[in-house]
């Protein structure tokens, strides 16, 4: 029997998407660590969905924004803060909004306030404004799109979508929590259905894997797998236009949890399982989320009861005692001051090496010499660090200059039955799991209901378990705060679990410094625009045959200028249009998973643009032509836009001939 209008509505739930795309030239990108991986275009854009949770009896509310970016910086969040708090007054504060990341490693980066992140970079005032005015858009939309809504909540298993990267540091726990994952994964992925008047409107899902699908050979800015993912099942199955419907039927979230150690490429080696390329990889990785998501919205879902409720705290990570209840070995001890291994700087294996080809994973001799040697003399500094060879002590970093950040946000939200533990750091499914324990066992909830929600709210780096660390892989090496850390956020967690179930206010404790006066933004005015000799803005350079069969690749070259001039956030740089009658039907744009918009540097301060459609293998038979969308800013000029069309061309059906 169909369900009364609002007569199991529990909650009021909004929802909406926004372009937080940064600079596609030029600029560094964030993840791996590659100096020379720099934006040369866009492939698809990133986008922040934002979920506004609100219980109409107690009035409480939870901000949740999932963003397609590399990491979410304290810089971010103070940002949005700041411009919430003017739009909304105490609506949204730091308790109540958690603003988290998927972890693309193909976003534009320079975006931090901590300069280790900023380090080939440079702080870009341009990508920074870009997220938060995105960001913040997303928020207002969702905000002026609250409505009754019945919020429902299933877990299923997806077994084919990652692989422990880190499997000797995995192999050192408890045999008692590597049986709770015998193929050394966390298959679980978790959905959340949000519906109107018995119709989805929304969906959250869950499941750890990184977002590394896209090697460090990449170029063009992506949202990786679960930006994909997120695009197939908005744009590809509900239909939804970016461009056209800012306030979209249907709003789907592909979010993180704990991922520290599982990779997307199968095969053990970057761009490698299911298959040999890493465009294809990133489809199919993300189309296997959607689909084990879509699987769960298709079957029985119950309804979620329920309220909304949040804690939070700042914590000085670098100072936490921890109490032998939480340390696992009876003892009492205290983290310390960050630091970075050596191991921390050769990079993930299996997702790709960083630049510097002298650090290895596990064993680096001449570091651990050193480091062993400040042990001997620093009792208080081994009993935090050791077995770590320290190759970047923070503390003296920070004396410096603000590198990386000390004190961090830990959150607890409640979405009806669902718990969600913000940790501003990525966390192995091992950590994740003692974590997830220890709220559940507070307050009564089923483990399966409590989730990491990893990249929230600032970033840390790592959190492995204390056995884990010992091996010092890439994960234990980039565990700043030393070996017990896991043991100190288990330790916050269970004080804020402990004050949820009591009902008690947590003091949220100092926060950490607004470092926004700090920053000296780096030369990121473009040089002078000039079109090629000859030649005027938007020409085609390059023009496309005649005719194509559908399902061939159409490629044109424009005489372009530089794309920095104008982000054209909300907007597009390209269109591929189709001849309706006596009109053009745009058809993809340069969010779509079949274009891709690339850059290059010509001859005399020009620039060429290359618009790429793989167009698909159903493509309607007609008349084609491709569109693009450029800002030139000349000598003491202002930006002057300017566009640019191909010739018109055929698709023919694959059986037909050219």
């Amino acid at each position: 029997m169909p369900e009364t209008k609002y007569s199991t509505d529990r909650h009021l739930v909004g929802r909406a998407i926004a372009d937080i795309t940064g600079e596609p030239a030029e600029v560094g990108m964030l993840g791996y660590g590659k100096a020379d991986q720099k934006t040369t275009g866009i492939h698809i854009r990133l986008r922040a969905r934002a979920f506004v949770f609100v219980d109409p009896i107690s009035d409480r509310r939870v901000l949740l924004v999932v963003t397609d970016l590399p990491l979410i910086f304290s810089s971010i969040t103070q940002e949005v803060l700041h411009r919430l708090v003017q739009r909304f007054g105490d609506t949204y504060t730091e308790s109540n909004v958690m603003l988290t990341a998927t972890h693309t490693h193909c976003g534009p980066g320079g975006y931090s306030h901590h300069r280790f992140y900023n380090s080939s970079i440079g702080f870009r005032p341009k990508t920074f404004a870009a997220i938060v005015d995105g960001i913040v858009e997303a928020v207002e939309r969702a905000h002026e799109d609250l409505a009754p809504a019945t919020l429902r909540l299933t877990h299923g298993e997806l077994r084919e979508a990652s692989v422990n990267r880190s499997r000797a540091a995995f192999d050192r726990n408890p045999q008692e929590e590597k049986d709770f994952f015998p193929d050394a994964i966390d298959p679980q992925t978790t959905l959340l259905r949000i519906d109107r008047e018995g119709e989805p409107v929304g969906a959250i899902n869950w499941f750890a894997s990184h977002g590394t699908s896209m090697t460090n050979r990449n170029t063009l800015i992506s949202g990786d797998n679960k930006g994909y993912a997120a695009y197939h099942w908005e744009r590809v199955v509900e239909g939804v236009d970016y461009l056209a419907d800012p306030d979209p039927d249907f709003v789907a979230a592909f979010a993180q949890t704990n991922a520290g150690d599982m990779s997307p490429n199968l095969d053990g080696r970057p761009g490698h399982g299911p298959t040999g390329d890493e465009f294809e990889n990133t489809r199919i990785l993300g189309l296997r989320q959607y689909e084990a998501a879509a699987k769960l919205a298709a079957g029985y879902m119950p309804r979620m009861a329920g309220s909304i409720d949040y804690r939070f705290v700042h914590v000085d990570l670098s100072a936490v005692t921890v109490s032998a209840e939480f340390t696992g070995d009876g003892r009492e001890h205290r983290t310390g001051k960050p630091a970075a291994g050596a191991a921390a700087f050769a990079g993930a294996g299996f997702d790709g090496p960083t630049h510097w080809k002298t650090f290895h994973e596990g064993r680096n001799p001449g570091w651990d010499v050193l480091s062993r040697l400040a042990y001997r003399f620093a009792p208080a500094l081994r009993d935090v660090q050791a077995p770590k060879a320290i190759v970047a002590p923070g503390r003296l970093l920070n004396r410096l200059g603000p590198y990386v950040q000390e004190i961090v946000p830990v959150q607890l939200v409640q979405i009806g039955e669902l718990y969600l533990l913000g940790i501003p750091g990525e966390v192995t499914i091992t950590a994740g799991l003692r974590l997830r324990r220890t709220v559940a066992a507070i307050l009564g909830a089923e483990l399966a209901n409590v989730l990491v929600a990893g990249y929230t709210n600032a970033y840390i780096h790592y959190v492995t378990t204390p056995e884990e660390y010992v091996v010092q892989h890439y994960e234990g090496a980039s565990t700043l705060f030393g070996r017990w850390e896991l043991p100190a956020l288990q330790q916050i967690a269970a004080q804020l679990a402990t004050a949820m179930h009591d009902g008690n206010a947590v003091p949220s404790g100092a926060a950490a410094p607004d470092l926004s006066e700090l920053q000296r933004p780096s030369k990121t005015t473009p040089p002078p625009d000039f079109p090629p000799v000859g030649r005027n803005f938007g020409d085609v350079l390059t023009e496309p045959e005649p005719a194509y069969r559908a399902g061939e690749q159409v490629s044109v070259e424009f005489a372009g200028a530089h794309p920095n001039n104008d982000l054209h956030r909300g907007k597009t740089y390209l269109m591929v249009q189709r001849r309706d009658g006596d009109r053009w039907r745009t058809i993809a744009d340069d969010g779509d998973w079949t274009t891709t918009f690339s850059w290059s540097r010509g001859p005399a301060q020009s620039s060429r643009v290359t618009i790429v459609w793989h167009s698909p293998a159903d493509a309607t038979p007609g008349s084609y032509r491709i569109r693009y969308f450029g800002d030139a800013v000349k000598l003491g000029d202002d930006r002057v836009p300017f566009s640019g069309t191909s010739p018109e061309f055929r698709i023919h059906d694959e059986d037909h001939g050219k």
